[in-house]
């Protein structure tokens, strides 16, 4: 097995510091446009963040045992070497953007990713609210396992990936020079990731880089100030709630559904999916004759 770094772990004293930093410049410099720092709700992000480290590792025991099977059994084997490792990273960020967009579009897989989604502010600690129930990306890496990529590796490289993405949840850098922000997910690109605005939605689901986005027909420069949270805000900081209120809403649905097309729908369509009415047959026009005239 590779001997790889936790490049998470060693990423905190680092995410503590610039979260203490944006803070102080919060504080010192409030700025009307930006949404800015709010007590409960900095709370509760943070505390997403410490349950999703518990949880992660216990989702990670299943993850960790399919893409363990899926390495045996594949006769590919790709070296972990200095040269490899930046591919494999290039290929890791390919499939989370399509993990990512496949995340907004399918319900129950929303119901995940929601969480991230939940607050109203836009900062650092928005990075942290990270969901509880993340048993739902594994099957989106594992071409990358069946093409030889080792799982702790492919862990490596996600790793990575998580913690460029913390320095994009921020009000505090405005637009960065062109071609990086032709290239990269920035935090101007990742703002607009976190709008509530129609012509924001399910836009720049980009990790590290925003090409993919450029490619694929789902980029949006950022034009008008964002509006953070849900088309349907919820009301709550109890992390639980906001862990599993989209699971809620889901079976909420299915039991006032009335088929199972409705039922499947509920589950594997878009999140504001509804089934169409039925149709109306429209009323026979009256018929004129001369005695009802007038």
């Amino acid at each position: 097995m590779p001997n790889l770094p936790d490049v998470v772990l060693w990423s905190i004293p680092a995410f503590v510091l610039l979260t203490v930093v944006e803070i102080v410049t919060v504080r010192l410099h409030p700025d009307e446009e930006q949404a800015g720092y709010e007590t409960k709700d900095a709370a509760t992000s943070v505390t997403m963040g410490i349950g999703s480290l518990g949880f992660d590792f216990l989702w990670k025991i299943p993850i960790v045992a399919v893409h363990t099977l899926a390495y045996e059994l594949t006769p590919l084997r790709v070296p972990v070497l200095w040269w490899t490792v930046p591919l494999i990273l290039l290929a890791q960020d390919f499939l989370y953007y399509w993990s990512h967009r496949g995340h907004h579009v399918v319900r129950v897989l929303w119901a995940c990713h929601v969480v991230h989604h939940s607050s109203r502010r836009f900062n650092l600690t928005t990075a942290l609210r990270q969901p509880w129930t993340s048993l739902t990306s594994w099957p989106f890496y594992l071409p990358l396992v069946l093409a030889g990529v080792h799982p702790a590796v492919l862990a490596f490289c996600s790793s990575v990936n998580l913690v460029y993405q913390f320095g994009v949840h921020t009000e505090r850098i405005g637009r960065l020079p062109r071609p990086v922000e032709f290239l990269f997910n920035t935090p101007s690109h990742h703002r607009v990731h976190h709008a509530s605005q129609g012509g924001y939605l399910d836009r720049n689901f980009g990790g590290i880089l925003i090409v993919w986005d450029r490619l694929f027909g789902s980029f949006a420069a950022e034009t008008v100030r964002p509006v953070y949270g849900l088309t349907k805000n919820i009301e709550t900081y109890n992390p639980l709630r906001v862990a599993t209120h989209e699971y809620a809403a889901i079976a909420r649905d299915i039991r006032a559904a009335t088929t199972w097309r409705e039922r499947a729908g509920r589950v594997f369509r878009g999140p504001g999916w509804s089934p169409d009415p039925p149709a109306t047959v429209p009323a026979p026009a009256a018929t004129v004759t001369p005695e009802t005239t007038r």
